[in-house]
């Protein structure tokens, strides 16, 4: 085939093959343009992190005003874009208005940010410096666009929110839906491989580590077979809790009780109380109180599934 024998065959394809494409609609919002508004940000959190030449504090107000004249401008066309995809009336002005609201934000987030940050230097002992969690832990991106992408989803933002997650996602192997809520002092050691859905909350001075999933255990569908949008997925992981590599944590009904810990490989969807511990022992789920008076809570047999209580 030749190009133009190409040409007409995707042309044809356009016509045929609906659903992927977007023609004659609203304008949508731009991975690059979102991409650099997330980097930007970044050099916003952080000053004199990211820049590639030292920032001096006289420099700082200057800075500041610079990063946000172009953040509120770039900012303001990306959620307006959004708007009006999702069809909204006014959009311009509502655009204004949310944009406005993100950025007064910003000195609130940073607070979050800074003990996510004071979590990951006292978390991890390889940590030598907070310059080196800044500037060399995935986390800090990841959880700090989350946190700035969970303002968008808030206000009803439809689109940008994810795409500001995913940017994060690409980088570091994350995924942390924008509108899953975070407590303070959130820390992911090694990050990678990391999911965490929409409707889950984390308690504050949590702890994960790599390849952790707090997911879905089931969809609920409508009549024509379409997953119900809104319902409370996702599990609640209370505060203190550690959670090891690789653990699944399913259901929107699902706790993990303040104080708790979670071993590697456990696979759970039911809710334990405080201070327990769950991990593997052969073929056993084994769920027991940290205080070792208390005894046994639960021994579940992978086989059967049986449970076995103590007193």
């Amino acid at each position: 085939m030749n190009l133009e024998q190409i040409k007409q065959a995707l042309l044809e394809s356009y016509r045929q093959d609906g659903g992927i494409n977007h023609f004659d609609g609203s304008n949508l919002p731009a991975q690059d343009s979102v991409n650099q508004l997330a980097a930007d940000c970044m050099h916003l959190l952080f000053p004199g992190y990211f820049e590639e030449s030292g920032l001096a504090v006289g420099d700082l107000p200057a800075h500041v005003d610079r990063m946000l004249v172009r953040i509120d401008r770039r900012l303001g066309t990306e959620i307006e874009k959004c708007l009006r995809f999702g069809g909204v009336a006014n959009a311009a002005d509502r655009a204004r208005e949310h944009t406005t609201a993100v950025l007064a934000q910003l000195p609130e987030l940073r607070k979050l940010i800074r003990t996510d940050v004071e979590a990951a230097y006292q978390g991890d002992p390889a940590a030598r410096s907070v310059e080196e969690i800044i500037l060399a832990y995935p986390c800090v991106l990841v959880i700090s666009l989350q946190r700035l992408a969970h303002v968008l989803y808030h206000l009803g933002v439809p689109l940008l929110p994810r795409m500001l997650t995913e940017y994060g996602h690409e980088r570091t192997g994350c995924d942390i839906h924008p509108g899953a809520r975070l407590g303070t002092h959130f820390f992911i050691d090694h990050c990678t491989g990391v999911v965490i859905g929409e409707t889950t909350t984390v308690g504050r001075h949590v702890k994960l580590y790599q390849g952790v999933t707090l997911g879905a255990k089931s969809f609920e569908v409508d009549e024509q077979g379409q997953p119900i949008k809104g319902v409370k997925r996702h599990p609640d992981i209370g505060d203190h809790v550690t959670i090891y590599a690789h653990a699944t944590i399913l259901g929107g009904e699902t706790r993990v009780g303040a104080h708790s810990i979670i071993g590697s490989n456990v696979w759970l969807m039911k809710s334990i109380p405080d201070d327990s511990v769950a991990y593997f022992k052969a073929d056993n789920l084994i769920v027991r109180s940290r205080h070792k008076k208390e005894g046994l809570i639960e021994r579940v047999g992978s086989p059967e599934h049986h449970h076995e209580w103590e007193i």
